[in-house]
């Protein structure tokens, strides 16, 4: 099987982020390696991770910041 076009996410090395005083259980985690961000779901650690580059990640947080997301 061939490298994934976004290049290899290193789980070893996550170190996994969520916001500042979420203590929940399925609270969005993300983690920066090397050039590709992960995101996962808190309540499943071992279960699938969404990869991001660096400008699919910009994209995602301005349209979040836009209110693309909301569900209004």
């Amino acid at each position: 099987m061939g490298q994934h076009p976004k290049g290899d996410f290193d789980l070893s090395r996550a170190v996994w982020q969520r916001a500042e005083g979420d203590t929940s259980e399925g609270a969005v985690e993300v983690a920066f390696v090397n050039d590709l961000i992960g995101m996962r779901n808190s309540a499943e650690p071992d279960g699938p991770v969404l990869v991001f580059t660096q400008a699919e990640w910009d994209a995602f947080v301005a349209g979040a910041q836009d209110g693309e997301f909301d569900l209004d």
